[in-house]
């Protein structure tokens, strides 16, 4: 079935989105992982799926740890001080503590995994999903995701940009890198004829402590950002398709529609990991794609994220590859790409881990942009052009996939 006539009011939409999006921005409380706010929004988006035709609509909870996923931080940055005081009378010491918060930092962030949640606060956490079912025997499924939450802000990347934040983290780690050299070079015996050039390069390591003792300081916990474009943007891509399809009165035959927006993205993926963990077997019934986009911002930057999760989980290629044709066929630039070490995850990651076919689709410069998880992230930040462009790549992709493509 074509699905044309859609496309062609793409900016209609795009309006849609941004009505949207500014409502929940500003009618409803903010929407940190496992609120109060969090779940509003999955029980407004609930209703209008049951307004736009989704006939199994279910709000669900699950339970989580939030403030672990920066809180490790806490660990880490305290390992780094006792280091630097073990440096000067035990070494072995700060090697210890220097690779046990290396390590934390790698399982909890790098790898996302549940480390030390224990320690921190159990909150409930929410999901919302709604599938619209053809007119048909369901041979296929397609599932457009996006994470309803918003970030914690990060103090230092609104006060002095990208770049000083990097600066900021880049030296941290540096620092930690360093202090671990000299370590092991001082317990290896290197200074044993040179003791005053161990305490040199013990004192030079001061100048990192003011860097690590920032860091204590890289998210305000009380201030959650409104997550117009990170990442309601990507929650409504799927909510404008089932729109304009019951605008226009379009019924599939035999391609389930499937709208999941999983929250607490922001605590480490926490609301697709439980979903896909509860879900993933009755999806296996039919061939299944899911879509997951995240900050639909920047037309330049539109990518099928090929691998996520810091590149440590590959997704699915015909997934993707469905998405870049589509945007090809439209004359749509999109890149192919990747989620960069350090560069975090998209929901698409905790998918694929589950075995589901699965790609993340973002817009969004790897230099983050000045709203990026700052207070500036607000309805006013939306860019209609990239969210109509993306829209109507996706149409594309629920077209072809309609006629059997990739499956």
């Amino acid at each position: 079935m074509s699905l044309q006539s859609i496309i062609d009011q793409k900016d209609k939409y795009a309006q849609f989105m941004v009505d949207e999006i500014t409502h929940i921005c500003t009618k409803l409380p903010k929407r940190g992982p496992g609120s109060e706010g969090e779940k509003l929004s999955c029980e407004y988006i609930g209703e209008t799926m049951k307004e736009l035709g989704c006939e199994r609509v279910e709000v669900e909870g699950f339970k989580e740890n939030p403030g672990s996923f920066f809180g490790w931080i806490y660990i880490t940055i305290s390992c780094c001080f006792l280091a630097y005081a073990a440096y000067f009378f035990m070494p072995v010491l700060s090697v210890v503590f220097i690779a046990l918060g290396l390590v934390l930092c790698v399982l909890q962030f790098g790898l996302y995994k549940k480390t030390v949640d224990k320690l921190f606060k159990e909150k409930t956490g929410h999901n919302v999903h709604g599938f619209k079912k053809p007119t048909g025997e369901v041979k296929r499924r397609i599932i457009f995701n996006g994470h309803p939450d918003g970030a914690w802000e990060w103090p230092f990347k609104y006060k002095f940009k990208y770049l000083g934040f990097d600066i900021h983290m880049i030296t941290c780690f540096i620092g930690a890198f360093y202090l671990l050299a000299i370590s092991i070079a001082k317990l290896a015996g290197a200074f044993e004829s040179n003791p005053q050039l161990a305490k040199t390069l013990g004192l030079i390591a001061l100048v990192f402590v003011p860097f690590w003792f920032g860091l204590y300081f890289m998210w305000n916990r009380n201030a959650i950002v409104d997550g117009a474009n990170d990442n309601l943007s990507g929650c409504y891509i799927g909510m404008a398709i089932l729109k304009a399809l019951k605008d226009e009165g379009i019924e599939l035959e035999n391609t389930e529609i499937g709208v999941v927006c999983t929250g607490s993205e922001e605590a480490g993926l926490r609301g697709a990991k439980a979903w896909a963990a509860k879900h993933k077997d009755e999806m296996n019934d039919v061939p299944t794609f899911v879509y997951s986009y995240d900050t639909i911002a920047q037309c330049e930057h539109l990518m099928v994220n090929y691998r996520d999760l810091n590149s440590t989980v590959k997704t699915d290629k015909d997934v993707g590859d469905l998405f870049m044709e589509a945007c090809e066929e439209l004359g749509i630039p999109c890149k192919k790409g990747f989620v960069p070490p350090l560069g975090g995850a998209t929901d698409s990651a905790a998918f694929a881990q589950e075995g589901m076919r699965s790609t993340g689709v973002t817009a969004l410069n790897h230099a983050l942009p000045d709203f990026y998880h700052t207070r500036l992230d607000t309805p006013e930040a939306l860019n209609p052009k990239c969210l109509a462009d993306c829209f109507a790549a996706s149409v594309k992709v629920l077209e072809k996939f309609d006629k059997g493509a990739k499956q």
